[in-house]
C-alpha cells in the first residue's frame, strides 16, 4: 500500500468569516496570529500570508448565538515546520492569549483557541506521513493524546527569534464543520465534491481528505443532530479549489445535472451543503 500523499485534486483555500467588530478581529488577526493586511474596506478585510490571500472577514450585525448550531468547528492554520508551530506558540504566549486546548493526533501537532467572536482556530504542523499512525491495514489512526510542549518549544534553540509574523508557507490546512445530518453531509462530500473517507469517529464524526492526507475536512455532529443553520457570527464559506478551469466547469455542471443550487460568485460558484455551510468551488490556476 502506497502510504504518501499525491497531488491531491481537490485543495483547502480561503476561509471568509462573519464577525461583529472589525477593528476587533484585525488586532487579533494580525497582532496575535501574524496574519498580514491585504484589503480592507468599511466593514471588510482580507488577510493573507506573503501577499496570499486566506481569510475574508466580514464585519455583521451582532446576533445572539444559539446554543446548539451547525457551521464551524474549527478552522485550522498548517504552519510549514514545527519550529514555526513553536514560533507562534511562543508568540501567543507572550500576548496572553489563552489556549484552549493542545493534542498530538498521532499525524500532527495541534493547539486550539478561539478569535474575539468565540470561533475556533486550530494551529498545527504535520508528522512526516511516514510517522503517521496506523493500523494493521495501513488505515489512519488518529488520535488525541497530550502534546508534548515542552518538545515543541525546545525546537527554538539558541532562543526565540524577532516575531515576523506567519512565514511563507503557511495555509489553511483542513476545516472542520458542525452538521445536522452526519449521513446526509458525508453523502454530499463524498458523491457530490468528491472526498472520501479516512476515517470515522464513533458514529459522531467523520475525516475526509484527498490525495492521502490525513484530512481536509471534518464534520461532525457533536452540537447536535438536527442542529439548526447558524444565523450568527461564524462562517461564511470556505473554499475548495479544483486544479483548473475546465475541471472546474466540469464539477459544476455534474452539480447542476444533481439538482444542487449553485450561485455565481466573484471567485467561483458557491454551493450550500445539506446543512447551509456554505462551499465556494474556485479554480487553483485562476
Amino acid at each position: 500500500m502506497n502510504n504518501s500523499p499525491s497531488l491531491p485534486d481537490l485543495t483547502p483555500g480561503r476561509i471568509a468569516l462573519r464577525i461583529t467588530n472589525l477593528e476587533r478581529s484585525l488586532d487579533f488577526y494580525q497582532g496575535a496570529l501574524g496574519f498580514e493586511l491585504l484589503n480592507r474596506a468599511q466593514t471588510r478585510a482580507v488577510l493573507g500570508v506573503n501577499g496570499a490571500p486566506l481569510l475574508h472577514l466580514e464585519q455583521c450585525a451582532r446576533m445572539r448565538r444559539p446554543a446548539r448550531a451547525t457551521g464551524l468547528y474549527h478552522f485550522a492554520i498548517l504552519l510549514p515546520t514545527r519550529r514555526h508551530l513553536a514560533e507562534l506558540v511562543y508568540h501567543i504566549a507572550r500576548k496572553e492569549i489563552w489556549l484552549d486546548g493542545a493534542a498530538d493526533h498521532g499525524v500532527s501537532e495541534a493547539l486550539y483557541l478561539s478569535d474575539p467572536d468565540g470561533l475556533g482556530i486550530e494551529l498545527y504542523r504535520d508528522l512526516p506521513p511516514s510517522e503517521w499512525l496506523r493500523d494493521d491495514l495501513g488505515r489512519l489512526q488518529m488520535v488525541t493524546e497530550e502534546l508534548d510542549l515542552d518538545g515543541l518549544l525546545s525546537e527554538m534553540k539558541g532562543g526565540p527569534q524577532e516575531w515576523r509574523g506567519l512565514p511563507a508557507g503557511t495555509r489553511i490546512g483542513h476545516v472542520h464543520l458542525h452538521v445536522a445530518d452526519l449521513p446526509a453531509a458525508e453523502a454530499f462530500y463524498t458523491r457530490q465534491i468528491g472526498f472520501e473517507v479516512t476515517q470515522r469517529l464513533a458514529g459522531s464524526a467523520v475525516f475526509l481528505a484527498v490525495g492521502g492526507y490525513h484530512h481536509h475536512l471534518g464534520i461532525n455532529t457533536w452540537a447536535g443532530k438536527d442542529a439548526p443553520p447558524l444565523e450568527a457570527a461564524g462562517l461564511d464559506w470556505f473554499e475548495v479549489q479544483l486544479p483548473d478551469a475546465p475541471a472546474l466547469r466540469s464539477k459544476v455542471e455534474r452539480l447542476q445535472e444533481s439538482g444542487i443550487l449553485l450561485t455565481a460568485h466573484e471567485s467561483g460558484w458557491l454551493a450550500c451543503d445539506p446543512s447551509q455551510n456554505g462551499v465556494l468551488l474556485s479554480s487553483a490556476s485562476a
